[in-house]
């Protein structure tokens, strides 16, 4: 920690002047007010607002925004929002002091205003612009942290049958995506830059299932203005069902398709074609909440087979009686790992387009051939303020296969070495949350290295510190 701080205060001044400015951004906003609509999502396409054609209803100032009548007509409406966030990162020895410059730190700003059309619940047009810039980083941008302007998402929804219990949704364009409990279909957004598709879209809704038809590439990024294209060397399609199983329970099937021209595991590149089957169980009962799902794959990388798996888990229980309503979790995975680098065959899990942060703020090591336990306990100590500690226990579930980052990139080969664990990693995270369109926290993650890191080596102690003001509407 000390050696965090040291290089901290040696940082560029005029990085903190940043993160003075949020911060007064936020104590000049703490007017905004409470409010008690629709939980703000990542995906905020997701919002509906109509509620407000109810001007009784409209009590803040950023509700007047949220349903403009279009034309005097409120059948036809406008929704404005945005978000502008200012987060500052730093890491220490990165890459356990393999990364060409293992010491750096930055400042990301975002800025994504967002404009929808709708017309009853018949017809919208949902535009979103992202402007995502990076300041400072010694080791260079990459496309997760800068995109100066672009379009995130422009698409258009078309119901063409059916009523609020059983309906036919056309929908297409750029698009962000977030399926089930994105571990295989993320909005990636933690990082700087989010992830979207050019993609259609069917979807089915009924009073107990909610069923995507999709095809689509992801959306190829680039660093300049409105330069952004559809990545021509990778496509996905996907069915994928969700039904509601009442009492706050939940199940997920689908089958999700993938192909890359060229990709890269530590046994080598190539082209690869992979279909993966999952099944997810969720949902909540008395001080219990539970995500655990069961993941497939199958297809082939070059002249070999694909034969990998995954399994995942999230458990917790509020333990009744004690201050702050402490929840008691576990997160526990199981992802497969090559097993012989000099064969064809492919035994990686590709979790395709992960979360940009899977394991924790650091968001180092990826979800590709690993063991982990993931302890948790999480603190409500008011209704403004909140409180997280986890530790991660990490080791490779194939000895034979190396360990990689959230984007798939290879972080460390195998190098021959036999051993398994990778390193334990401890979080803490303080949260606050002053209003609805107001929040921000300060992490700071350890990751000491395990027999694994030490055998191949460098080996040193990561550190990373994160510090994050954030406002939305």
């Amino acid at each position: 920690m000390d050696d965090m701080m040291n290089h901290c205060r040696s940082a560029n001044s005029y990085k903190y002047f940043l993160l003075v400015g949020a911060l007064l951004t936020i104590l000049t906003g703490l007017a905004a007010g409470q409010g008690c609509p629709p939980q703000m999502t990542k995906v905020r396409q997701d919002e509906d607002y109509s509620y407000l054609a109810d001007g009784a209803l409209r009590e803040h100032w950023w509700e007047q925004v949220k349903f403009v009548p279009f034309g005097g007509n409120d059948e036809w409406h406008w929704t404005f929002g945005a978000e502008f966030r200012s987060r500052y990162e730093r890491f220490v020895n990165d890459e356990w002091g393999a990364a060409p410059t293992p010491d750096h730190d930055y400042v990301w700003l975002r800025f994504m205003p967002h404009l929808e059309l709708r017309y009853r619940n018949r017809f919208r047009v949902f535009a979103e612009l992202l402007s995502a810039v990076e300041l400072g980083d010694e080791a260079g941008t990459s496309p997760i942290d800068e995109d100066r302007a672009d379009i995130l998402q422009a698409f258009a929804d078309l119901r063409v049958a059916g009523d609020e219990d059983l309906s036919w949704t056309l929908r297409g364009g750029r698009q962000v995506l977030a399926l089930g409990s994105e571990r295989l279909v993320s909005a990636r957004y933690g990082p700087n830059v989010l992830r979207s598709f050019d993609a259609a879209d069917l979807l089915f809704h009924s009073a107990t299932w909610r069923v995507d038809l999709l095809l689509g590439r992801p959306v190829a990024v680039e660093e300049g203005v409105f330069d952004d294209h559809s990545d021509a060397s990778r496509s996905f399609w996907a069915l994928y069902g969700t039904c509601n199983l009442g009492e706050a329970k939940g199940l997920d099937l689908y089958y999700i398709g993938y192909k890359s021209d060229q990709a890269t595991f530590d046994q080598g590149s190539a082209r690869e074609e992979r279909h993966t089957l999952g099944v997810r169980f969720f949902g909540q009962g008395g001080r219990w909440d539970w995500n655990c799902e069961l993941f497939g794959q199958g297809g082939s990388f070059g002249d070999g087979n694909i034969r990998a798996w995954s399994f995942a888990s999230d458990v917790g229980c509020v333990i009744a009686g004690l201050p702050f309503q402490p929840r008691l979790g576990l997160k526990a995975d199981i992802i497969s790992g090559d097993r012989d680098p000099a064969d064809m065959d492919l035994e990686t899990f590709n979790p395709l387009f992960p979360n940009g942060k899977y394991f924790g703020e650091a968001g180092l090591i990826g979800p590709y051939n690993l063991i982990d336990l993931h302890p948790s306990l999480d603190f409500h100590l008011t209704e403004q303020w909140t409180l997280s500690l986890a530790s991660v226990f990490y080791w490779r579930e194939s000895t034979a296969d190396g360990i990689y980052g959230n984007s798939g990139q290879l972080l460390r080969p195998d190098g021959g070495s036999d051993a398994r664990y990778v390193g334990s990693q401890f979080d803490v995270v303080l949260g606050y949350a002053p209003s609805r369109c107001l929040d921000m926290s300060l992490a700071y993650s350890i990751l000491v290295p395990g027999g694994f890191i030490e055998s191949t080596e460098p080996d040193e102690t990561v550190q990373f510190l994160g510090l994050e003001f954030r406002f939305r509407f």
